[in-house]
């Protein structure tokens, strides 16, 4: 696991990239590996490649995150990039596996009421997805809103958002 995550930082090849992100992310099924991944300053190394700009780089990334966001420790080291997932969400091509990447991992993080309020800004992105996304899509962001109602906090917010 460390040397995939030094991989990460060394080398600049999409492919090599992908490879290593599918590899982590693989990994991240077993919640010891969970663990070492975090405690190795993996979960940096890999939100890091979230500003690259080949998607399937990001995508691969955010499947890797994904994965690891099943751990509640990892949860609050991976909070600090639910602002630039939704960007990606919202930025996305509308039913990209870049875009249902980006909602498989926002809907993790929003399991508990923890960071709904970094989520609520994409209120209308959600909107418009479900509006014209297709099947798959549609799924993945009424599991996004189903967790986000749950939170009595951000009713109003929801129930006024722009369509």
């Amino acid at each position: 696991l460390q040397k995939l995550i030094h991989l990460l930082q060394a080398t600049d090849d999409p492919l090599i990239q992908e490879q290593a992100l599918i590899t982590l992310s693989n990994s991240a099924a077993f919640s010891v590996n969970q663990d070492i991944i975090r405690s190795l300053d993996g979960l940096s190394v890999i939100g890091g490649m979230l500003s690259d700009c080949i998607p399937k780089v990001k995508e691969k990334a955010l499947n890797a995150l994904n994965n690891l966001s099943m751990n509640i420790k990892n949860r609050e080291k991976i909070q600090v990039y639910i602002t630039q997932v939704c960007r990606i969400v919202e930025s996305a091509p509308l039913n990209s596996d870049l875009q249902l990447a980006g909602l498989r991992l926002l809907t993790n993080m929003s399991v508990t009421n923890d960071y709904h309020q970094k989520m609520i800004n994409s209120t209308p992105c959600f909107l418009h997805l479900l509006s014209e996304g297709t099947e798959r899509t549609q799924i993945q962001v009424l599991k996004v809103l189903v967790n986000l109602s749950a939170n009595p906090a951000i009713t109003r917010h929801l129930l006024r958002a722009q369509v």
